[in-house]
């Protein structure tokens, strides 16, 4: 067939492959997203997949994880409990290596041919095991950074969103507090809130159910909730900030939203990737706030253990028995490199402003 001259046909015999260019990878990447349904969440932990170090640490914080909840279920000893054999205290029980037996175990085990659970990490100078005082001190550490961390976002969202949101004058005295707070050191006031917060909280907290957890932990959660949530409040303020003058939020205020609907439906998840990142990143400073209080004395009390505790403890025989420094010291490195880690890439997955 003949083709008229003011036709706009294309005689594809014309062509051939050498006439057609490629596609470069970043327009076969924008082809793939825009033939993709997808949410921000799910693209984000598309891209968190292909961190290798974030889903290497995800590994490691899952291992330690199943093992503080299943070991104590398998392990029949207490974290509070002096061994004992057949009822009788053995002196031999103490400062016991790696996976050994005192004395008195041995001769039982010999005459009764009863096999006992050995004591993985040894045991301390009072006669306890050693592995499972870690497992539970792993298990208080870790509570602690997920319960501060949380109580520092939660305070930092309100906090941050009164101030961005309503601006004015409301932004500057808020701000104001914040600077001040921002401006006290952080180690004396710790120091300080907690020696005064255990004098005033132990008569008051005794026969309660918080008294479980003894004053200083209390007095801990205490010191983060009013010291630790200015930096969340200065990135969701920033956030808002910038967020509220957009079109959408002007729409919503026309028709009559009140302002709560306005900040939990349409602001605040658009800062969802800051609220993620620095959740994540928040919960390794609080594990690491609480470690170094812990050795200085002013963490958890006795008999119940954590990390830091378990350092100080073993900062006395350092010489004689360095393991007892060096298990706990190691795990926190472990905890703490692995949740900076995934804060990374966690960064890297829903900031999409890096892109």
């Amino acid at each position: 067939m003949k083709k008229s001259f003011l036709s706009a046909q294309v005689d594809v015999s014309k062509f051939n492959a050498g006439n057609f260019e490629k596609a470069t990878d970043d327009e076969k990447r924008q082809q793939d997203v825009m033939g993709e349904s997808t949410t921000f969440f799910k693209d984000g932990m598309r891209r968190l997949r292909k961190n290798p170090l974030a889903m290497g640490s995800i590994v490691v914080l899952v291992a330690i994880i199943l093992a503080i909840i299943i070991a104590p279920h398998f392990v029949p000893y207490s974290y509070d409990e002096v061994i004992t054999v057949n009822g009788q205290r053995d002196k031999t029980m103490t400062n016991l290596d790696f996976m050994c037996y005192s004395d008195k175990e041995l001769a039982y085990m010999e005459e009764t041919g009863e096999d006992l659970f050995p004591h993985i990490f040894g045991t301390d100078g009072l006669g306890r095991d050693y592995f499972i005082r870690v497992i539970y001190g792993t298990r208080v550490s870790l509570a602690v950074g997920v319960v501060a961390a949380l109580m520092v976002v939660l305070i930092g969202i309100i906090y941050g969103s009164v101030a961005g949101y309503f601006g004015g004058k409301v932004d500057l005295v808020m701000m104001r507090i914040v600077d001040i707070i921002y401006s006290l050191p952080d180690m004396l006031i710790i120091i300080l809130l907690s020696v005064v917060l255990k004098e005033v909280l132990a008569g008051k907290l005794a026969g309660t159910v918080l008294s479980r957890l003894g004053t200083n932990m209390i007095s801990m959660f205490i010191v983060f909730g009013l010291l630790y949530w200015v930096s969340m409040a200065r990135l969701i303020r920033g956030q808002i900030l910038t967020i509220k003058n957009n079109e959408y939020v002007l729409a919503a205020k026309c028709i009559g939203t009140p302002n709560r609907k306005i900040l939990t439906k349409h602001i605040l998840p658009n800062c969802l990737s800051v609220i993620i990142i620095t959740t994540a990143l928040q919960i390794p400073s609080a594990i690491f706030t609480e470690s170094y209080l812990s050795f200085l004395g002013l963490g958890v009390s006795i008999p119940l253990s954590s990390l830091g505790s378990l350092a100080n403890d073993a900062r006395a025989g350092m010489q004689s028995y360095p393991a007892r420094l060096v298990i706990p010291a190691v795990i926190i490195c472990l905890i703490v490199l692995a949740l900076n880690l995934l804060g990374d890439g966690l960064r890297d997955a829903f900031d999409t402003k890096l892109d």
